[in-house]
């Protein structure tokens, strides 16, 4: 496949992903789209799944190669287990897990927030996740405790 079609099978899928069309996010991926590819914007389909808190998707994502921890936009986006668990998408956050996601993962280059500090933000409290987040072996910063 050519550059400029892989470029374009990405836009879609990750507009697809936008759109919650599971069908055609699996044509796409059948027709060769690449799981783990930026959009023209730089948004992973993963990231994008993710904050929509779309479990079903992201757990197709996944399975067709998507890496979970693979950073998503340009410094206003991050992470998809930071993007669900900022949202409280439980699903989300456990279908990235099982997919392999690093609960410790910082975004920013490793220089930002844990998905974990996330669910502790003013704004953002999310009790649930974060419950999920520590089952999983999320180490807990001693400012959180």
């Amino acid at each position: 496949m050519n550059r400029r079609t892989a470029k374009k099978l990405s836009n879609k899928l990750v507009l697809a992903v936008h759109m919650a069309d599971i069908e055609a996010v699996r044509l796409l991926l059948r027709a060769g789209a690449d799981a783990d590819r930026p959009d023209a914007d730089g948004t992973t389909p993963l990231y994008a799944a993710a904050v929509r808190g779309d479990a079903e998707i992201a757990a197709m994502l996944l399975d067709a190669g998507a890496d979970p921890d693979r950073e998503s936009g340009t410094g206003d986006e991050g992470l998809p287990l930071c993007g669900a668990a900022a949202w409280g998408h439980d699903d989300a956050v456990r279908a990235l897990l099982a997919g392999g996601a690093d609960p410790n993962a910082r975004e920013d280059g490793g220089f930002g927030r844990t998905a974990i500090q996330w669910t502790t933000t003013p704004g953002y409290e999310m009790p649930e996740t974060r419950q999920i987040l520590k089952d999983a072996g999320a180490f807990i910063p001693l400012t959180l405790l």
